[in-house]
């Protein structure tokens, strides 16, 4: 049995608490009063229909959004004086692949003074990837491993929380469970808060502490016992909605 002094201590206070926040697109609400609390050193999931708001409630969360009402806490404070414990990996990721750019450059753009080469290593170790591919060119990656970058490229200043909007897009499902594994492992031995939206409601049961479910309105909010129920699922996304497993 591990020893309890090697554990994280996880903080009281929770990552991040939402009360009563409203995002509104001209007339709609695309988020209506949703009131919540995610805890520190928590691995937790994001699921709701296409269209009910996942995205939109990240995107209050990092500050991309100002909602029309209601208040946000990162740690108990502001988000302008804590947005730099925040890393974000948005959901899509375009570029152009034939852009000479080495994974090295592509890290240090993360950093606006240069970044030590320990720290890159660290990162590159943190997403389960070998030093020896710092001079590869970006291009030349893999969906999986250009998603391991992107987190990488997240991690480098260490933060606190880290957000990411559907990160296994385009990746399969040996890959999608190997990032998942590592994301546990980031709150687990480091204390991160990890924050993910997922369409994949199996993959989130197996993995993840937390479960927020969203479909404008907060529908419910707990472990995943207690979350990805039929009754739950039947409420979130109608009633054909059971545990399913991902298909490519």
């Amino acid at each position: 049995m591990p020893k309890s002094s090697q554990k994280i201590t996880k903080s009281a206070l929770p990552a991040i608490s939402v009360s009563g926040i409203t995002v509104s697109f001209g007339n709609h609400n695309v988020l209506d009063n949703i009131t919540l609390k995610i805890p520190s050193g928590s691995f937790t999931a994001i699921i709701g229909p296409n269209g009910s708001g996942k995205s939109t409630f990240i995107k209050a969360i990092i500050g991309l959004l100002k909602p029309k009402k209601g208040s946000i806490r990162i740690l108990g404070q502001h988000l302008h004086d804590v947005r730099h414990t925040i890393g974000y990996v948005p959901q899509t990721f375009d570029f152009d692949r034939s852009f000479p750019i080495t994974i090295a450059e592509f890290l240090d753009l993360a950093m606006h003074k240069h970044v030590q080469e320990s720290q890159l290593h660290e990162s590159l170790k943190d997403v389960g990837l070998a030093s020896n591919i710092l001079d590869q060119q970006l291009g030349s990656l893999s969906g999986g491993q250009l998603q391991r970058v992107l987190i990488a490229q997240a991690l480098i200043k260490r933060p606190s929380i880290l957000i990411l909007d559907e990160p296994a897009a385009g990746i399969d499902m040996s890959g999608e469970q190997q990032l998942m594994e590592l994301l546990g492992n980031l709150s687990e031995e480091h204390g991160t808060t990890v924050v993910l939206v997922s369409h994949d409601i199996s993959s989130v049961a197996k993995n993840v502490d937390q479960v927020i479910c969203l479909n404008q309105k907060l529908i419910c909010a707990g472990s995943p016992a207690k979350t990805l129920t039929k009754k739950q699922l039947g409420k979130l996304f109608g009633e054909h909605k059971e545990l399913y497993h991902h298909h490519h």
